[in-house]
């Protein structure tokens, strides 16, 4: 089988204008950007969100593994089926970040014959949104450090600047950086560092706002800093709006608020449009593209992202309870290399018949169930099955989660594409047919902070409790005090683990939750609590995807996965 890049690149795709139009969108809904991909215009997102009529299919997995899971194969397979059975359905998924594209990850369009397109584009700086994050990003921090240098009529202290810098590459030499060095016109110097650019509060704005005017709003609303506290009083909260670039960082966003348009190598439509990552930020794609699907299809195949504890979990308590949009079932993938890995074997030694491990690594898949199940969900498991899967442990995990209670399908969509789906698709329709969501989140929004962090480290995560470093419990105190309490959670923490512990596989037992930093992003609207030792500007491996990747005379990439 050809690599990913060379079938997608050699992929007869259709013109843009003919997938918006079986979408039911004209030539006045889209902005084109080349033949095959499109911006959605805000009038046309509005029409569309107005009126849901589709039924939301989330896709999540049980925990990442070295040899990859295929979330977003799955999912875009299972898009691919359902067209094949004469049904409209879209695909919404996040956009790629060349931060993994270059790393270790790889590119985000799928795998084999389930794919979206064009998969060089879309993974590298396709329609300039992650561009247009950093930029705004930076501008806001651009003019703190200005205000500061120009006389800092706000009386904002150095020391305190909250507001670090993005970029949207792995470079873990910034993590950690001091600026201002210099003449005194060079500004002033103080420790900052750079995050990557998926964890970015602008993103995750861009991510959860309505429109426009949602989206100024909540660039207001980001916390840059505080001032020196005065004698008996606490240090006052500087806000983006005091700054005065929220037009100008909406300027930069105007664009990339739109959805953007593609398509699977079957011609299905895909929705792809912002780019958070799950274990350093909510993980999801805008609600903007799920509405705007759900608007305009009968059937909406979407996925957060890593495992149902990261990415399902931020979904489900961040993104549910603003906008209504629950899940009418969760399609859970699982593959039977990732459960060999979950029950002990080595890297070498995965693709290997190996039943004590496939039956150890069930605990991993059952956690994850039990967790969808606490949220009142319907559940499918999707088997993502390999070509050296043996086909008596494919069966195994299908009895398995039949003995759990669960439909399960094996999917074969990278060899077969939708055709390889069907069964996976029938299996969704049936659970459809026969079970109703009763949804419940992990928490209530108004209980305290630290609850919510009890609530999701025993329940969600398999913990015996939580471990507060003393900057992590001041911080949580502060926000208490100053009434943002009531704001939901989003926990920063290892995509290699349920546990905080990335070395720690299946489902761990008898260990505590270590919080050692809390992050308010008051304009994305959550708290960011920072677990064990997860970065928010990852590096590059001993041997990076970059060094694999090239382009010839004639533009044709290789080496892009």
């Amino acid at each position: 089988m050809e690599h990913d890049a060379e079938i997608n690149q050699r992929a007869r795709l259709r013109p843009i204008t003919e997938i918006a139009d079986a979408l039911g969108l004209g030539a006045d809904d889209i902005e084109p950007y080349g033949r095959y991909m499109a911006k959605v215009s805000m009038s046309a997102v509005r029409r569309a969100a107005a009126g849901r009529r589709g039924r939301l299919l989330y896709t999540t997995a049980i925990t990442a593994t070295p040899a990859g899971e295929g979330k977003t194969t799955v999912a875009i397979g299972l898009t691919q089926a359902l067209g094949r059975m004469g049904l409209k359905a879209a695909v919404c998924l996040r956009e790629p970040s060349l931060g993994p594209t270059f790393g270790v990850k790889g590119g985000a369009t799928g795998g084999g014959l389930s794919q979206i397109a064009p998969m060089v584009d879309i993974n590298l700086h396709f329609t300039g949104d992650l561009h247009a994050v950093a930029s705004a990003h930076n501008l806001l921090a651009a003019a703190v450090d200005n205000h500061i240098h120009q006389g800092n009529e706000l009386g904002i202290d150095p020391k305190r600047v909250l507001w670090r810098r993005v970029m949207d590459i792995n470079d873990r030499q910034l993590r950690h950086i001091v600026v201002g060095l210099g003449a005194p016109g060079d500004g002033v110097v103080r420790e900052t560092g750079f995050d990557i650019t998926a964890a970015s509060e602008v993103m995750a704005i861009l991510c959860l706002s309505h429109d426009m005017d949602d989206l100024k709003a909540r660039l207001g609303r980001i916390l840059v800093g505080e001032g020196r506290p005065g004698t008996g009083r606490k240090a006052p909260w500087i806000f983006a709006h005091q700054i005065g670039v929220i037009g100008a960082m909406a300027v930069l966003l105007r664009d990339a608020i739109k959805p953007n348009l593609v398509q699977t190598l079957e011609g299905q439509p895909a929705f792809v449009h912002g780019g958070p990552f799950a274990n350093i930020a909510h993980g999801n794609n805008s609600i903007l593209a799920t509405q705007t699907a759900l608007g305009l299809a009968d059937f909406v195949v979407t996925e957060g992202g890593f495992a149902a504890d990261l990415g399902a979990e931020k979904f489900l308590d961040i993104v549910v309870p603003q906008t209504g949009l629950v899940p009418d079932v969760v399609v859970l993938v699982a593959t039977v290399r990732a459960l060999h890995y979950h029950g002990g074997a080595s890297r070498s030694t995965l693709h290997a018949y190996d039943p004590e491990a496939l039956r150890r690594g069930f605990a991993n898949l059952d956690h994850h169930i039990r967790t969808l199940q606490r949220f009142g969900l319907p559940v499918v498991v999707a088997v993502n099955r390999f070509d050296s899967d043996d086909p008596r442990e494919l069966e195994a995990v299908v009895a398995h989660c039949q003995e759990m209670g669960v439909r399960a399908a094996v999917a074969d969509v990278v060899a077969r594409g939708g055709e390889g789906g069907v069964e996976l698709a029938e299996t969704v329709l049936a659970t459809l047919e026969r079970e109703r969501p009763s949804f419940r989140p992990a928490y209530e929004w108004e209980m305290p902070l630290t609850e919510k962090l009890e609530r999701l480290a025993t329940q969600v995560y398999g913990a015996d409790g939580v471990d507060l470093s003393s900057r992590a419990r001041a911080e949580l105190e502060a926000l208490e005090e100053r009434g943002f309490g009531g704001l939901p959670l989003c926990v920063a923490k290892t995509q290699f683990s349920i546990s905080d512990d990335a070395s720690r596989r299946g489902a761990p037992t008898g260990w505590r939750l270590q919080v050692r930093e809390v992050r308010p992003s008051l304009g994305a609207g959550f708290v960011v609590a920072l677990t064990g030792d997860v970065m928010t500007m990852p590096g590059l491996p001993k041997e990076p995807a970059a060094l694999r990747i090239d382009v010839d005379q004639e533009g044709f990439v290789t080496g892009l996965s």
